[in-house]
Parts: C-alpha cells; sequence; structure tokens
C-alpha cells in the first residue's frame, strides 16, 4: 500500500487529493512542521536524504517531488486515468504543465513568501534596512513575474475548462497548488478564469475527502 509521508501545511495536499480522485487506498504519516523555522522535521530524512515532503513509500519503493510522485501513481497505478493518450493534442500540454508547476510557476512565489519573511526574522536594528530591501525586491521584480505568470494562466484557462484541455488530468492537480499560493498572496483570485478553476478544484468530492484526510493548509 502506498504511505504519504505528509507534512502539514505542505505540497503533499495534492498527493492526497490525486490518490482520492483515483479511489486508490493509502496511509498517511504525518510530520509537524518546527515552528520557529517552518522546516520539516529530522525525521523525513530516514525517508529521504533531504528530508522534504512530499515523499512517498509504495512498498520497497520510494518518490519523491511531487510531479514524479504524480507521474509515479499514474503510471504504475492510475490504469490510463487522469493522462490523456500517448498522441493526443493534449498529451504535450499535459506533459508541460504537470512540469510547469514546480518549474517555473512556484519560483516568484516563493521568492514572494523569502521576501515578505525577511524583515520579521531579522535583527531589531536591522529589520528597517531589510524591509526596503525587501519591499523593493518586490516591486521591482518579484511581483512583475507573480503578475507575468496569473496572466498566463488566466489567459489559457479562458480556452478551456482544464490546463491540458476539456477533461482533468494530473497536470491540474499539479497546477492547483501554484493558483492557490497565487490567489493567496498574489492576486490570482480576482481573475475570473484562475477563480472559477479553483472554484472547480475546491468543489469537487476527492478534493474534500483529501482536506478531511490530511487537514487544511496554507499555500507555503
Amino acid at each position: 500500500m502506498i504511505v504519504v509521508h505528509h507534512l502539514n501545511n505542505s505540497r503533499s495536499q495534492r498527493v492526497l487529493w490525486l490518490l482520492e480522485e483515483l479511489g486508490l487506498p493509502y496511509e498517511i504519516k504525518r510530520y509537524e512542521r518546527d515552528l520557529k523555522t517552518m522546516l520539516a522535521p529530522p525525521e523525513l530524512k530516514a525517508i529521504h536524504p533531504l528530508g522534504k515532503s512530499p515523499v512517498i513509500t509504495d512498498g520497497d519503493t520510494v518518490v519523491a517531488e511531487t510531479g514524479a510522485i504524480v507521474e509515479y501513481i499514474l503510471e504504475t497505478h492510475g490504469q490510463g486515468r487522469l493522462i490523456p493518450p500517448a498522441g493526443a493534442p493534449e498529451r504535450l500540454r499535459y506533459t508541460y504543465w504537470l512540469h510547469y508547476a514546480e518549474g517555473s510557476a512556484m519560483t516568484p512565489l516563493l521568492l514572494k513568501l523569502v521576501f515578505g519573511a525577511l524583515p520579521d526574522r531579522s535583527p531589531g536594528l536591522m529589520k528597517g534596512l531589510v524591509k526596503m530591501i525587501s519591499a523593493r525586491a518586490q516591486a521591482g521584480f518579484v511581483d512583475p513575474q507573480i503578475k507575468l505568470h496569473v496572466d498566463y494562466w488566466e489567459a489559457e484557462l479562458s480556452k478551456s475548462e482544464w490546463f491540458a484541455g476539456p477533461e482533468l488530468t494530473g497536470a491540474d492537480i499539479m497546477m492547483s497548488f501554484p493558483l492557490e499560493a497565487g490567489a493567496a498572496r498574489g492576486g490570482a483570485a480576482s481573475r475570473p478564469h484562475v477563480k472559477a478553476f479553483l472554484d472547480r478544484i475546491h468543489a469537487r468530492p476527492a478534493y474534500q475527502r483529501a482536506l478531511e484526510r490530511g487537514g487544511p493548509y496554507a499555500y507555503a
């Protein structure tokens, strides 16, 4: 049986959603972030050397990285579900969005999170300077990059209901986290097609079951 090594408030929530969509049995082993550092606990290093989540075990197989986990689960247990058939025009789009989600979309959103947290984590005498530098970095680079990506999402979702085409795929599960993070701290919720996408996924019974099992999460 698949075991999801699940860190609270993390991207591993997508793995739970995928498993619920497929109706596969799985177990959850829970880990809690350190409240001071917000990092994963050292126990995760016993599963994978980087000690990060998500990571799954399936018998003797260990798979890390959300995109790799999604591909592994669909190829090993999906029976053709949530992936366009080989040779279909949607297949290339599926592959693109599956990798874009972490390869491009999350970078400026992560920078937004880091620069936003820097002033509070700085020594007292440096807070003012760090706050100024952080604000300039966000205004001059991070925020324009986030807007570029949000504009892209909105334009693409105006063409089809889901990222790869007319049907939900694993690419949409991967893209859920950037869009949720973008809505939380990047203004994406104001875009009608992005908001409609988020409303659709949040209404799915499998998504709701995953939240019930994994617990509420912030888009960190």
